[in-house]
């Protein structure tokens, strides 16, 4: 089965879209996840009535309550930022891909219609 150059570049392309997508994927889910570990830790914290604190690297500080919602608040929206972008990635991809595809297909299915009538 001799197939055109051209249509092998293309199942390349394929694969490395398939790569950088299950890269995007993954680190879509590790932000997802540190999201939801602020939303929990901000729900704990409307909840304390104590001292809140801080870790940092591996020491812990007494924080303001005010201070640290803020902080958790603007780490949570850049990380929705960064999903969202990732997301918008994700999509120009596969629709790259979905197209790179079907034109793969196309020429796999010329290539077999004129290796049975020869």
């Amino acid at each position: 089965m001799d197939i055109q150059k051209e249509t092998q570049e293309k199942i390349a392309q394929l694969q490395m879209i398939e790569h950088s997508l299950n890269n995007f994927i993954s680190q879509k889910q590790n932000f997802q996840s540190q999201v939801l570990e602020i939303e929990n830790a901000l729900n704990e914290m409307q909840n304390c009535k104590g001292k809140i604190y801080k870790i940092t690297g591996n020491v812990m500080f007494e924080s303001e309550k005010e201070s640290l919602s803020k902080d958790l608040k603007e780490k949570k929206d850049l990380l929705d930022i960064r999903i969202k972008s990732l997301e918008k990635q994700e999509t120009a991809l596969e629709e790259k891909a979905k197209t790179l595809q079907s034109e793969v297909m196309e020429e796999l299915d010329k290539h077999m219609k004129n290796g049975k009538s020869d």
